[in-house]
């Protein structure tokens, strides 16, 4: 799997790693966290995490400018991951939010989300673009040997970058697990038990107390007495549930603080086996002559039209790909835990991987090698697969549209919800359309990204994938207003015609990424 790709890959892939295992394990708890430390509404804390996210897809774009403005890609990764971690070390501090000091708190702990993804900013996009400046030299080296040996060098861009996104996926599929385990650890080494329904009731009794129902002290004191609170101090029983609930949470970015020292200790220690072409190209670029100059700016702009028409492309797969509203809504997924659900996706992206690299290389090895364009438009149809089973599926339930299906009597819902394979089904297929996608898209970028704009390129990737991600709300206009199979059929519609859209680039996708 490894054999025959630059040294430095793994190494890159190992610090991305640590990376991501640092950001799983608190994007984890995030909202939870601002819930239950601040008591935030579950829409302020979403709105928080939804600029957040964005920002870390968005600022890409700021990293990969300064990295390409400064020809400086290792100084710029290196600076991003000690903000990430100068920022989680800011939100590991557990200090019990009050109402005496939360108007600088809250503020401080919002500006620890911006310096994270600041942070990312300047470190995803840019390390993805010293992955594919590694091929870039493998292939060169390889050229000097003739044409047989560049032809297998370029064949093996596309597997390095189905292993580099293997690695993110391993740190996906861990840290779900690290933030419950510590923060349930945390409490019951403090003689309490873990309950969701507790913080926002703690919150609620502290601050408005004497306006509680009944009813509602009533379940404040039960569920108190059942996670091992004194019920006769309940003020200060509340706070110190709340201060040992949040300190919990504290240790998980404490633990991302780890993750991100171990991803710079690997990054510096293996920095040299990465390539600086920028400089050579400084170098290089005095001997142009005007009309090498003209042809070259020519390139570039034919480079980045591709670009954006696979940008385009990939915008429209995260919108589809994120849809939730079947298993918010129509499948019974209480039997199986939220970490589970979370780690299914890098669990199939793990495995599915070596069995999509090697039916790659079979079909390589019989002269029936697949460009990378056409590799992404086969992942818009499988994608399409998925929707089209849960058309089917939707259709022969019967299923209305969800305002109308949350209408109906709870036992009549729980009766009629689908099973958990159906979501296992649906995830399976959109993977698989991932591995085709996502990793790939990367290795296209590294491609047709022009040597002055590698990290631009790369933040223009991730941001077309924030970009996709901020469709999502059209999603629930339509499964909240017609029956759910006719969604479902409008996102199938949207993966063939993309799909569509692909193939008939496709001859000139390739040329342009020969």
């Amino acid at each position: 799997m490894f054999k025959g790709h630059p040294k430095g890959l793994i190494a890159a892939a190992l610090a991305n790693m640590g990376e991501r295992f640092g950001y799983y394990i608190m994007n984890a708890v995030l909202v939870l966290f601002l819930c239950s430390k601040f008591g935030l509404s579950e829409e302020t804390s979403g709105t928080i995490y939804s600029f957040f996210y964005a920002g870390i897809y968005l600022l890409a774009l700021v990293g990969g400018a300064i990295a390409d403005r400064t020809q400086n890609y290792k100084g710029t990764i290196r600076t991003g991951l000690i903000i990430m971690a100068t920022g989680y070390v800011l939100l590991s501090i557990p200090i019990l939010a009050t109402s005496t000091n939360i108007a600088w708190l809250l503020p401080l702990t919002c500006f620890a989300l911006f310096m994270i993804a600041f942070g990312n900013g300047l470190f995803k996009g840019n390390l993805q673009a010293i992955v594919g400046q590694l091929y870039d030299d493998f292939e060169a080296e390889a050229a000097k040997q003739g044409p047989e040996a560049l032809k297998i060098a370029k064949s093996k861009r596309d597997s390095g970058f189905q292993i580099f996104y293997v690695f993110i996926n391993v740190g996906g599929l861990i840290a779900p697990f690290i933030a419950p385990l510590l923060r349930e650890w945390w409490l019951g080494a403090n003689g309490m038990a873990y309950n969701a329904q507790l913080p926002a009731l703690c919150h609620e009794f502290i601050n408005n107390g004497a306006q509680m129902s009944q009813a509602a002290l009533d379940n404040l004191n039960a569920l108190m007495t059942a996670a091992g609170g004194n019920v006769a101090e309940l003020t200060s029983a509340c706070q110190n549930y709340l201060q040992i609930f949040n300190e919990g949470i504290h240790y998980s970015f404490i633990a991302s603080v780890v993750a991100m020292v171990i991803s710079l200790i690997i990054f510096v220690a293996y920095q040299r086996r990465f390539p600086t072409p920028g400089k050579k190209t400084k170098v290089e670029s005095q001997s142009y002559t005007a009309e090498e100059k003209r042809a070259m700016a020519k390139e570039i702009k034919q480079r980045m039209a591709a670009l954006f028409a696979v940008l385009g492309i990939v915008i429209f797969f995260w919108f589809s790909f994120h849809q939730n509203g079947i298993a918010r809504d129509f499948v019974d997924s209480s039997a199986v835990a939220p970490e589970i659900w979370q780690a299914i996706n890098p669990f199939f992206v793990i495995t599915l991987t070596p069995i999509v690299m090697a039916l790659f290389a079979w079909l390589s090895r019989r002269g029936k090698e697949i460009s990378t364009p056409r590799k992404i438009a086969i992942g818009m149809f499988i994608a399409g697969l998925a929707f089209l089973f849960l058309v089917i599926y939707s259709a022969l339930k019967g299923y209305p549209s969800a305002d109308d299906f949350k209408l109906l009597p709870v036992a009549e819902q729980m009766s009629q919800k689908a099973h958990w394979w159906v979501l296992i089904v649906t995830y399976f297929f959109l993977t698989v359309a991932e591995l085709f996608i996502s990793p790939l898209g990367l290795s296209f970028v590294s491609k047709v990204a022009p040597k002055h704009l590698l990290g631009l390129c790369q933040g223009l990737w991730l941001g077309a994938t924030a970009l996709g991600n901020l469709l999502l709300w059209i999603g629930p206009l339509m499964y909240n207003a017609w029956p759910i199979w006719q969604c479902w059929a409008v996102f199938f519609a949207v993966c063939l015609i993309s799909m569509g859209v692909m193939l008939g680039m496709l001859k000139w996708l390739e040329r342009v990424a020969e």
